[in-house]
């Protein structure tokens, strides 16, 4: 037994790879996906602007209808095309009360005109009081809104910095925690905002529970299961709950109707998550990672307990021992703890894979987080286009789980970026008037990006080295943060015409698809361990390369999510670190050791 290495993974075959237990805790996914919704998108329902005009006291004391109301006070004018424009910022300067008793319901647009100091506010449709309109951030203001969600994604950074150094000291479950917290009381602090001041802070610091809230139970959860279903686990997850959670919550804000009640309401599912601290289990590779082996060993037992399994006695015992073993052998630490970020930009192959993903990941986050947004310049109510264009997660991350295994991931990710670039373009050829046409190419273009998205969020990490995988990707992601601080202004353009966005959006598309084909495939193939490995990877391949039409000579099935660096068991060769695919920055102690490995024959299931 001396010359058998077991780990985390071996032992977990015996206990049950996807049996009761992980579907408890894939279930488990959706509170925090839900919380994930709520954190991201409650701001984009607390700062809409509905279609206003400048209030006219008389007018208004009168009880005539807001539908007079607004025709008759807005100045109007036409272009040579004869395309309407209303300036919601002026009023014509006129006795009203004088001019609807001589029978006039049409302005004249030679009236003269004044600045607006107050206004009011559509409530039809679904509309209510929001921040905007209670604080009339209104022309020349109206930035204050976008100003908000950019600032939300700089605290996203920073956040994302300290979330993973804190994640790899104290483990997974106290940060998931603390980030629900963080989420939960800025919700409350957000409700009783008055002041854009205390609006900007408030936001900044819920940016920093962004993606953690949810991450780290999404890593913990594909920590535990087996990498035969982690594919499925890992995209099932968001298609179900993410895309549930943003269809209903339209109709949650419509239905709450005040956007104080709506933030503070949202926090009560993040105070919830705090439970976290006593129904889930720690990171049982996080635990190893740390010596901390008879915890380790109870969670694997509670695994195999629940699954209805058991575990020899022989094999945990080796499993202690192979711990102890890694403890001793600081030697084969070095590779891994003296390897840096800037280790990714001395040699040319490996500089150009980290410059191209990061650029790729940049304009993904940066058009994703636009189409979210750019519901608000769709040409349909926009609780409607909010849940429509949401719902396409759903089939999006269903067809991946179907093709991204067979057809891999450079010529998808780049195939699929185009296409939702195209389609985004699309919508200037549109005849005017013609609102069903663009609102589905708009959706169409979302569709195809939701695929591209999905593909992006593990491709970094399949990339990377693994002597550098955590602090490069953390560097894309934080780049993608950087990024998405424009979309916000990017939707904010369609103020001046709505199909500006979703041109900028195509254009950005387009240029993400061709930046993917700089990037090597993936699929069936040993991804890289040290940094020669990330600079030689891909070189054999020529530009058409595509997997599905080559012989698998790599391996004997394709590296599917969380299988990093990890052939499956049947194939005998050295060790290669495992790690979980989204969310590996998070791991960056997991993996220190390199030895060569007889795996122990895993039941079967």
């Amino acid at each position: 037994m001396d010359s058998e290495y077991v780990d985390f993974d071996d032992v977990l075959c015996h206990a049950g790879q996807f049996g009761k237990y992980q579907w408890l805790l894939f279930l488990g996914l959706a509170p925090f996906c839900i919380n994930l919704v709520l954190l991201y998108f409650v701001q984009f329902f607390i700062t809409l602007l509905p279609d206003h005009w400048c209030a006219v006291p008389d007018l208004i004391a009168a009880h005539i209808s807001p539908e007079i109301r607004r025709n008759l006070t807005v100045p109007t004018t036409f272009d040579a095309e004869g395309v309407e424009t209303r300036n919601r910022c002026l009023v014509y300067d006129v006795n009203y009360m004088t001019v609807l008793q001589e029978g006039v319901t049409v302005p004249n647009t030679s009236w003269p005109v004044r600045q607006c100091t107050s206004w009011e506010y559509d409530q039809t449709g679904g509309y209510y009081n929001t921040i905007v309109t209670e604080l009339e951030w209104t022309c020349g203001r109206e930035w204050y809104g976008t100003l908000a969600q950019s600032t939300f994604f700089l605290g996203a950074i920073v956040g994302g910095v300290f979330s993973g150094w804190v994640a790899d000291r104290y483990g997974r479950v106290p940060v998931l925690v603390a980030t629900n917290m963080i989420g939960a009381a800025t919700h409350l602090l957000t409700a009783v905002s008055t002041s854009l001041a205390d609006f900007l802070v408030y936001r900044f610091i819920a940016g920093m529970a962004f993606d953690n809230i949810f991450v780290m139970m999404y890593v913990l959860v594909l920590e535990y299961v087996g990498p035969n279903r982690r594919t499925l686990v890992a995209n099932m997850s968001i298609a179900l709950f993410y895309t549930a959670g943003t269809v209903v919550l339209p109709w949650l804000a419509v239905w709450i109707g005040d956007w104080r009640l709506l933030s503070a309401l949202s926090a009560l599912p993040m105070i919830l998550g705090c439970l976290a601290h006593w129904v889930l289990p720690e990171s049982a590779r996080w635990l190893l990672s740390q010596g901390r082996v008879e915890e380790t060993v109870k969670i694997l037992r509670s695994i195999a307990r629940v699954n209805g399994r058991t575990i020899p006695e022989d094999v945990l015992t080796q499993m202690k021992k192979s711990a102890h073993q890694m403890d001793d052998s600081g030697a084969d630490q070095q590779d891994f703890t003296s390897a840096s970020l800037f280790d990714l930009f001395k040699t040319p192959r490996l500089r150009r894979t980290t410059i191209a993903i990061c650029v790729l990941w940049m304009l993904l986050s940066m058009v994703y987080d636009g189409h979210v947004r750019n519901v608000y310049n769709l040409p349909l109510n926009v609780f409607v286009a909010f849940s429509i264009t949401s719902a396409t997660e759903l089939p999006a991350d269903t067809l991946l789980c179907l093709i991204l295994d067979r057809w891999g991931r450079r010529w998808l990710a780049c195939g699929t970026l185009v296409i939702s670039g195209l389609f985004s373009i699309l919508t200037t050829a549109v005849p005017a008037g013609n609102h069903v046409a663009v609102a589905l190419l708009a959706i169409l273009g979302r569709f195809f990006v939701n695929i591209t998205y999905n593909i992006g969020l593990q491709y970094a990490a399949e990339l990377l080295p693994t002597v550098v995988r955590a602090q490069g990707v953390t560097a894309v992601h934080i780049a993608g943060y950087l990024a998405a601080l424009l979309s916000p202004a990017i939707v904010f353009l369609g103020n001046t015409w709505p199909l500006v966005p979703l041109v900028v959006l195509g254009v950005a598309s387009l240029v993400g698809g061709l930046v993917a084909l700089l990037l090597p495939e993936t699929l069936h193939r040993d991804l890289p361990q040290t940094l020669a490995d990330g600079e030689n990877f891909g070189k054999d391949q020529s530009f058409f390369y595509f997997p599905c039409l080559v012989e698998k000579k790599e391996s004997k099935q394709p590296l599917s999510l969380g299988e990093i660096g990890q052939q499956p068991s049947f194939i005998r060769r050295p060790f290669q670190p495992r790690a979980s695919l989204r969310g590996e920055s998070y791991r960056s102690t997991l993996i220190r050791h390199r030895r060569e490995v007889v795996y122990l024959p895993a039941p079967p299931e």
